[in-house]
């Protein structure tokens, strides 16, 4: 494995870790802020809109800056926002803070995925992308349950200092290893162009797809703990050893992603969103029942993270004469599919359905997803559409 890879596994891991550590010291947040647990809850909603709208519109304005200088710029920004949110006075500092931090992470995923494809051989483009996504799932698995101890230990402003010392790591890793090579600034297509990847039917189909995906993930996880305890029984002690459980399938299913995609890249995307859609129904079946519903929760996680490593795949390819505004959507899809689920699973729960009926929902997100998909590939074949070479490429003609 490539150490510039590792390095942008390691920002990755890093922004990962801020997005979800919040959720493991929100109460003591709320304490120190002086605000109520459902007003810091906006610290989670607040960074999930930085992402899906700032991401997008910052990299637009930084398209002619080499790639390195960006990603080393996304991390310093992101480190001084980790100092500034341990030292924020008042809640109204820490949610500015946090939006900041989030704009730069949407354009950081954007970026270093879009870095990281052109560092492999396109063959190996399903790995490099699983590796950066991979981040993300290892954050949950490692990084947010240090984090969240960090904190118990001392208080929650010791997991930003934390924050800001892994933002440091990150930064000395880019400095080191990635190339000043990957990516230059000269190499921007136009806007026209831009603009023109995107309404590519590979690319927006793609981009259903995620956000379908989103929503048959998070319905149902964003009330997982409450399914856990009053559905299936289990002691409010053992929902975080599932939740692990979940998490370490999900890293999984990143990787198998990753050589699925490299292998078949559409027929292993297609199989496994119709086995997800009834690993759903699975869930929704298995639910009462302890044994079961712990061992479905880990393949259900699994197949999340593995079906997005395709997909993402499939976008960065479709666009690679145009990366940089059509790549930075993919935080958008991501979590706007996010916000999408957590207001769906409410209107669900205020009309009385109960938490067992939540992955029924996930089954027919992901059943729609499958249809788009399907319709998709055979428009594909029927066109005989093949991926544009890349924007470095087009230069050098």
């Amino acid at each position: 494995m490539s150490l510039p890879l590792i390095a942008l596994f390691i920002a990755a891991f890093a922004f990962g870790t801020t997005e979800f550590v919040i959720a493991g010291v929100l109460p003591e947040v709320a304490a120190g802020l002086g605000v109520t647990i459902p007003v810091a809850g906006y610290l989670v909603s607040g960074y999930a809109i930085g992402i899906a709208v700032g991401g997008p519109l910052l990299t637009f304005v930084t398209t002619r800056v080499a790639r390195r200088t960006l990603l080393l710029g996304l991390i310093a920004v992101f480190t001084l926002g980790q100092l500034g949110c341990a030292l924020a006075p008042d809640f109204a500092a820490m949610l500015a803070l946090r939006i900041v931090i989030a704009v730069v992470h949407g354009t950081f995923f954007g970026i270093a995925m879009v870095v990281a494809i052109g560092l492999v051989a396109p063959e190996r483009r399903g790995f490099a992308v699983a590796l950066i996504l991979s981040g993300l799932t290892v954050s949950n698995v490692v990084g947010v349950p240090l984090g969240a101890a960090i904190g118990t230990i001392w208080t929650w402003r010791a997991t930003f200092w934390a924050m800001a010392a892994l933002g440091l790591l990150a930064s000395a890793a880019i400095l080191l290893f990635v190339p000043r090579a990957s990516g230059a600034a000269a190499v921007r297509p136009p806007l026209r162009r831009e603009i023109g990847a995107l309404g590519r039917q590979q690319v927006w189909s793609s981009l259903i797809v995620m956000m379908m995906l989103m929503i048959g993930q998070f319905v149902p996880f964003t009330y997982i703990s409450p399914l856990l305890q009053d559905v299936t029984g289990l002691d409010a002690n053992w929902v975080p050893w599932v939740l692990l459980l979940n998490g370490v399938g999900s890293t999984l299913g990143v990787f198998l992603g990753g050589r699925l995609a490299d292998w078949k890249l559409m027929p292993a995307m297609i199989a496994m969103l119709a086995l997800q859609s009834v690993v759903l129904l699975v869930l929704y079946l298995a639910s009462p029942y302890p044994l079961p519903m712990i061992a479905t929760v880990f393949v259900w996680g699994a197949l999340n993270f593995a079906i997005g490593t395709p997909v993402q795949t499939r976008i960065l390819g479709w666009t690679a004469d145009a990366p940089s505004l059509a790549s930075s959507l993919i935080p958008s899809g991501f979590n706007i599919g996010i916000a999408l689920a957590a207001s769906i699973g409410a209107a669900m729960l205020n009309a009385g359905l109960g938490y067992r009926s939540l992955p029924l929902i996930g089954a027919a997100a992901l059943a729609l997803a499958l249809i788009v998909a399907l319709i998709s590939y055979a428009w594909e074949k029927h066109s005989r559409a093949i991926p544009p070479v890349s924007a470095q490429a087009i230069a050098a003609q």
